[in-house]
């Protein structure tokens, strides 16, 4: 059977990941494109709240997807396939971090900032509330991202992946009970800083700007048959 329509007939029949991966090694390799388009969005994440930087990110998704393909035949199935592709990109990203020996700061992140969180946008939304979404997304990334790193990770997996806190423990080689202190810091953190960006700006909040404040003004003139 043709690639695409490989591709297709296992979307609709939502063949599972541990299906797709007996057909790739049975020799349907067109197939593993679907596991990358089902998991880019969470290895992209993983990686880039880890590194901090988009080109990084996509690199370790590429060395990941790479060094898993090559051992699949490893996978055994005793955990989800999606919670070993992603502790293999957790690796990677954690070698790479320890090679740089540093993070990236953020004053050089301007041009991705809301990428990690593009996904608060969602589909139907008017351009101002789309303007809105992208808006709120960038704070919480500059939010994330000032979170220590073992904090940050955690937060990723468990709040914005949605995996399960033995997932994320598998993942990051820790214990239960670990994910759950770290969780529980990471949400602390984040809302310690926008409480602090709140609180920065509520002296501007519900402003009623000088074009509303004439409308205002103009319409009650107009109702009480006054003269401005």
């Amino acid at each position: 059977m043709a690639g695409a329509a490989l591709l297709e007939q296992a979307r609709q029949e939502a063949w599972s990941d541990e299906q797709v991966v007996r057909r790739v090694l049975a020799g349907e390799t067109a197939l593993y494109e679907l596991l990358m388009r089902r998991y880019n969005q969470r290895l992209y994440r993983v990686a880039r709240a880890i590194l901090r930087n988009d080109a990084e990110a996509e690199d370790v998704m590429q060395d990941a997807y790479v060094r898993a393909y090559q051992h699949l035949a490893n996978y055994e199935g005793r955990a989800k396939f999606s919670t070993w592709l992603t502790r293999i990109a957790v690796h990677e990203a954690l070698a790479r971090s320890r090679r740089h020996s540093r993070f990236q700061s953020l004053d050089n992140e301007e041009e991705s900032k809301g990428r990690v969180m593009r996904s608060l946008a969602s589909a139907g939304r008017n351009p101002e509330e789309a303007a809105y979404d992208r808006e709120l997304g960038g704070v919480l990334e500059q939010a994330i991202l000032k979170l220590p790193e073992d904090h940050r990770v955690v937060f990723m997996l468990r709040d914005v992946e949605g995996m399960s806190t033995d997932e994320t423990a598998e993942c990051l080689n820790l214990s239960p009970e670990n994910v759950k202190v770290r969780l529980h810091r990471a949400r602390a953190g984040l809302r310690k800083d926008l409480y602090a960006r709140a609180g920065a700006t509520a002296a501007q909040s519900f402003e009623l700007h000088a074009v509303r404040c004439d409308r205002v003004v103009n319409s009650v003139f107009k109702e009480l048959g006054l003269q401005g």
